[in-house]
């Protein structure tokens, strides 16, 4: 880090671990919708798509709110 950078408190790294878990989580559920469309289950890939994309979203939205303040 720089002298000039501000620094993030035990809270701020907390809730950048869960945005961070959040989107693996979206990021494992987006790969493995795969399978679905594979076996014929078109209808269970789609959920899990819009799943992980909601998470996907919640997770840049947890990540961005965690960084330092300005």
């Amino acid at each position: 880090m720089t002298s000039g950078s501000p620094q993030r408190t035990p809270e701020q790294d907390r809730a950048r671990q869960v945005a961070l878990f959040v989107l693996g989580v979206a990021v494992v559920l987006l790969v493995s919708s795969v399978t679905w469309f594979g076996s014929d289950r078109a209808g269970w890939g789609v959920a899990q798509v819009v799943v992980g994309l909601a998470l996907a979203a919640v997770g840049a939205v947890l990540l961005r709110r965690s960084g330092p303040r300005r």
